[in-house]
């Protein structure tokens, strides 16, 4: 339903147009964050989908079309700058529909393709060339996709200097820890590791992405919050310890993403989040100041090789 249709009718017409324009479409709320954004704040991890690609077969999440158009209201009403463009795992390895994206929001934006590993050098250069900088593995939901890709991806990869973006359940990524130690790239984990907050300092995955961020050999998405936590919101005060316990151990290999148009939201699965509250969570996990902008701006600015804010480095933790 449209944020105007349960005001009253004795609004005033600029008050009802103000919040008409704050709507933003896959999105709960009309507010902005409560603290406002630093300058080049990063979505780390969001989705378009298009109709006029076909899914995949056997794609578990089909969700209506979500454009950058609508994308940008979203950046209008909090205040994020910046984008990363993930393909999901609806349309397999088919990157056209987040090229088009790249190519929509300019230098502000980078991608994160999915491939099989068979695709010819001048293809991943060619990505490389748009804006890609990492490929996703999804061994949740994706299509086709297995843990024996994990070491034939990151070596076609590792050339290029991408990351490998991984989505696993914690029982996959407990037993395959060695290899994921052994891969000859940076490694992305998506959505808080796809841990629960009853596995933080209990299941062996927990301390497994820990030790990974430790060493410096992976970073973290403060993604899809709602995704893991029991409650279906990102509101879930049980999500707090999991968080920080990502941030204290290495506060530099942290980004956030909003996993907006948030396909499992319009599949029914949980209610619609509110990004600005997202953020507003981000900002409770962080203590807000420094750390807050280095989530937003200096880490995804490595990460994915945006230009850096000068005014931000001295202020950063490592």
């Amino acid at each position: 339903m449209h944020p105007s249709a349960t005001l009253p009718a004795t609004l005033p017409a600029s008050a009802r147009a103000a919040l008409d324009a704050a709507a933003v479409p896959f999105s709960a709320g009309a507010q902005p964050p409560a603290t406002a954004l630093p300058a080049g704040a990063c979505d780390a991890h969001l989705h378009v989908y298009d109709a006029r690609f076909p899914a995949v077969p056997g794609a578990r999440l089909t969700p209506p079309d979500a454009s950058v158009a609508d994308y940008r209201r979203l950046q209008q009403r909090t205040g994020l700058s910046r984008a990363v463009v993930v393909t999901p795992s609806t349309y397999g390895t088919d990157n056209r529909p987040m090229l088009q994206a790249l190519q929509a929001l300019g230098d502000a934006a980078r991608g994160v393709a999915v491939i099989d590993g068979t695709e010819a050098d001048a293809e991943l250069q060619s990505l490389h060339a748009q804006g890609v900088r990492g490929v996703r593995l999804n061994l949740s939901l994706g299509v086709g996709t297995h843990a024996d890709m994990l070491m034939p991806i990151a070596q076609r990869i590792a050339p290029l200097g991408w990351h490998l973006q991984l989505l696993m359940p914690a029982d996959l990524l407990q037993a395959r820890a060695d290899v994921l130690s052994a891969l000859p790239v940076p490694l992305v984990f998506d959505h808080f590791a796809r841990l629960s907050p009853a596995d933080a300092g209990r299941h062996p995955a927990h301390a497994v992405v820990l030790q990974l961020l430790r060493a410096g050999r992976a970073w973290i998405k403060l993604s899809g919050g709602y995704l893991v936590s029991p409650e279906h919101s990102t509101e879930d005060p049980a999500l707090d310890a999991l968080a920080r316990s990502f941030l204290e151990a290495a506060p530099g290999r942290v980004v956030w993403g909003s996993d907006w148009p948030h396909a499992t939201a319009s599949a029914g699965l949980q209610p619609m989040p509110d990004d600005a509250r997202q953020l507003d969570r981000l900002e409770q996990w962080t203590g807000g100041g420094a750390l807050f902008a280095q989530v937003l701006v200096r880490n995804p600015a490595v990460l994915y090789g945006f230009d850096p804010l000068p005014e931000l480095q001295e202020h950063t933790e490592t």
